[in-house]
């Protein structure tokens, strides 16, 4: 278990972000961006939020952290499938919480927030990725009991790649 003190004036208070969200939520996405050195990657909008997390088929789901009413922190899951086990699995995407308010248990309630909602939707897996330098990330994940799959190795396209194999298809 992690040894977290968290004061109860000031703990932190999960909620499900709407669309009137997406600016708090682009904020979020460059401010982790610059932290992962990879700021000039980010080309989400405003527009583009609302419309794949709010519009008429979301394509994920995002916690907002706050607290003494001040968004703080957020979390972006979606749900995957694992044919192993025939069940639904939950991919977190990102999970920030802004550099001065680390360490009031932010990160750790948002992360069980996931982990709660994985188990209601009856979901045989929670999984996420992380940069192997992070090493706080690293730390804190660890003590929550995750174990890494070094077994595996995340292949990615984007871009001109993926634009180049879709197109043979057809």
């Amino acid at each position: 278990m992690i040894g977290i003190v968290v004061n109860s004036a000031c703990a932190p208070v999960i909620r499900a972000a709407t669309a009137a969200d997406a600016a708090l939520i682009l904020s979020f996405i460059r401010e982790l961006a610059e932290y992962e050195k990879l700021l000039d990657r980010v080309s989400a909008t405003e527009e583009n939020l609302r419309q794949t997390l709010f519009g008429s088929k979301p394509c994920a789901e995002v916690l907002i952290a706050e607290v003494d009413g001040k968004a703080q922190g957020f979390a972006l899951y979606f749900q995957n499938y694992s044919t192993f086990l025939a069940t639904p699995g939950i991919y977190l995407e990102d999970l920030y919480v802004r550099e001065s308010a680390r360490g009031l248990g932010i990160g750790l309630k948002l992360i069980a927030s996931v982990a709660q909602r994985a188990v209601e939707l009856g979901c045989g897996r929670f999984e996420w990725a992380v940069l192997d330098w992070n090493e706080p990330a690293l730390k804190f994940y660890r003590a929550l009991g995750a174990v890494a799959q070094d077994d595996w190795t995340v292949q990615r396209l984007y871009g001109p790649a993926l634009l180049e194999l879709a197109a043979k298809a057809g």
